[in-house]
């Protein structure tokens, strides 16, 4: 009883105060920095006298609105995002996950939180030998009517630390949910600029083949007047034949271009009523909101799931800790019981028991020293992963910021060689039908027309792509969406004190 006392007067506070082994978790800090890039951005881009060449602002400290591709001025862009939210088969998977999550959550408060209790209903038919009692055998029937509870007390904070994992999981799965959202939007919007750029270089192919065969049949009908070889003649065709091969490729990729958005959206690339793409359609977003670098751990839903895998680990840390400690389990049931259910439920009959037990764990071999070590590598790991998610994330925000800029310049110096080359091959034309150059000059002003326009192009989709790429490098605004995934179960509890 000296022993026994002080043991129930220790375990008794403990449970009282409600104490948790292991360490509490605290989110790291944000990165001291207050730039993305050493040197620092322009207040805004070049600009350029095409479509899509409008200066671009960057607009520090403004929040990113959460449907950042309604920028684009898009009504099929618009529509096509909100049908692929609706089916697409990947963001149903990511908010199963998260349903599991919470679930699992649900299920483990029960079973670690609340007592256990059950009911048990019984009825039994034996023949007993009488060579047991030197008379002769007897049949009875034994029936039993019962409700057992059981409970462990969490004394140091086993089973918190396990709920606080879980939490954490479910803060995990709902990170993995946006990610998921954001990657969707930003791939439909990528892949809808790719479609659009794709039909105006097949506009600007037609549009020198057209050109080509005007030229193919001029240089014919002055090779039958003697003005040029047929050597001339043969060399158009040639180039007319060449410029037609480069189409087919160019169907092709908008085929496959298209198949992958009518995927993206949930739909069989079979289905009709996929709306398509033109860059004459396109907005160019001229303000540029870009978030503080201090809340940018907080927006970014790769960053915000790292963390979530911290803290769990965290959490496992703890719950191998008190797995170092003793476990009191407390146990009772109350029932009856008769061979006879006609007077099963009398007072007589009644059988109950309380029951208490002590588990201090001794000697396992090392195993759960070793299981506490491991636990605590895996938050170093987890931890390592976060601050390499960090560095990745501010890499991609520091990239898409220079390629802006760059590419606002790169499709100025695009604009003005194709102008000089269209007005090249205007003056050649022209000197070409006064005999004044030859052929070759006309042909290789043609291939240089052709190249600048199709290298136009590419400059204003890569414009277009690349804001893109830094609203979804920014987080795409989740947190402004009134149709986010569900919030954080209990968010604060998430946080242990």
């Amino acid at each position: 009883m000296r022993l026994t006392r002080p043991l129930i007067a220790v375990l008794t506070t403990m449970a009282l105060t409600g104490c948790m082994v292991g360490p509490n978790f605290h989110a790291p800090a944000p990165p001291a920095t207050n730039a993305y890039t050493a040197s620092p951005l322009p207040k805004q881009t070049d600009t350029a006298p095409v479509k899509g060449g409008s200066p671009q602002r960057f607009i520090f400290a403004q929040e990113l609105t959460a449907q950042w591709w309604a920028l684009f001025r898009s009504p099929g862009l618009d529509a096509l995002i909100k049908q692929a939210l609706r089916e697409s088969p990947s963001l149903a998977a990511a908010e199963a996950a998260l349903t599991e999550a919470r679930e699992n959550l649900r299920a483990a408060g029960g079973a670690l939180l609340y007592p256990k209790v059950d009911a048990g209903l019984q009825a039994n038919r034996e023949r007993i030998s009488g060579a047991t009692f030197g008379g002769s055998s007897l049949e009875l029937s034994l029936f039993n009517a019962s409700v057992e509870v059981a409970y462990t007390l969490d004394l140091v904070g086993g089973s918190r630390r396990q709920l606080e994992g879980l939490r954490a999981r479910v803060d995990y799965q709902r990170f993995l949910y946006e990610a998921a959202y954001l990657t969707l939007t930003a791939n439909l919007t990528t892949t809808a600029i790719r479609e659009a750029s794709l039909r105006a270089q097949i506009d600007a192919t037609r549009d020198m083949l057209k050109a080509e065969e005007q030229l193919l049949t001029l240089v014919q009908r002055q090779f039958e007047l003697g003005a040029v070889p047929q050597a001339s003649v043969l060399t158009q065709q040639s180039e007319l034949a060449k410029t037609r091969a480069t189409l087919p490729p160019l169907q092709m990729q908008l085929a496959f271009t298209r198949h992958a958005l009518a995927a993206l959206a949930g739909r069989m690339p079979s289905q009709e009523g996929l709306p398509s793409f033109k860059l004459d359609a396109l907005e160019l977003p001229k303000e540029l909101p870009v978030s503080l670098p201090s809340a940018l751990v907080h927006q970014r839903p790769d960053i915000r799931a790292s963390e979530a895998l911290l803290h769990q680990a965290s959490a496992a840390v703890g719950v191998a800790t008190a797995n170092l400690y003793p476990q009191v389990t407390l146990s009772g049931s109350y029932g009856v019981e008769s061979s006879d259910t006609g007077d099963l439920f009398t007072g007589q009959n009644v059988v109950w028991n309380l029951g208490a037990g002590l588990l201090q764990p001794i000697f396992h071999g090392g195993e759960l020293s070793a299981k506490r070590r491991a636990a605590i590598a895996a938050y170093d790991q987890a931890a390592a992963q976060y601050r390499q998610t960090v560095l990745q994330a501010f890499q991609n925000v520091a990239d898409v910021l220079r390629a802006l800029e760059t590419d606002a310049r790169t499709l100025r110096a695009q604009a003005d060689a194709e102008t000089a080359a269209k007005a090249s091959l205007d003056l050649t034309r022209k000197q070409f039908d006064l005999g004044a150059v030859s052929y070759l000059s006309l042909l290789v002003a043609q291939r240089d027309e052709l190249q600048a326009r199709i290298s136009l192009v590419a400059a204003q989709a890569q414009r277009y792509a690349d804001t893109a790429a830094l609203f979804q490098a920014l987080g795409g605004g989740w947190w402004q969406r009134a149709t986010a995934a569900p919030q954080m179960e209990a968010a604060s509890a998430a946080k242990a004190d």
